[in-house]
C-alpha cells in the first residue's frame, strides 16, 4: 500500500489578522480552492488566501487530531507555531 500525505496548515488574510486552520490529502488543490473562493466558508468570507505554515503527516487520523489541537489552541499559541518557521509571515509558494 502507497504512503499517502496529509497536510494540516494555516492561512492568514493580507493584514496577517485573521487565522484559518485546515487539513487536506491536497495542499496545491487546496490552496487554490482558497485563493479562487470556490468554497464559501471562513477562509472565503475572510479572503484567508496566504499560507503561512504547513506540516506533512502520513496518517489522516493523526492529520486531524493535529488540526483539532491547534484550532482549540489560543491564537497566541497559532502565532508562535507560524514564527517558529516563518517569522516573517512570508506566504509560502507551494
Amino acid at each position: 500500500m502507497q504512503s499517502r500525505d496529509y497536510y494540516i496548515y494555516i492561512l492568514t488574510n493580507r493584514t496577517n489578522k485573521v487565522l484559518y486552520t485546515g487539513v487536506t490529502n491536497d495542499l496545491q488543490r487546496r490552496l487554490y480552492e482558497h485563493k479562487n473562493a470556490l468554497t464559501p466558508g471562513f477562509a472565503s468570507k475572510y479572503k484567508c488566501h496566504k499560507l503561512v505554515w504547513f506540516e506533512a503527516s502520513t496518517c489522516i487520523e493523526a492529520a486531524i487530531l493535529r488540526e483539532k489541537q491547534i484550532k482549540s489552541g489560543s491564537r497566541a499559541k497559532k502565532i508562535a507555531l507560524i514564527e517558529a518557521t516563518n517569522p516573517g509571515w512570508h506566504e509560502i509558494e507551494i
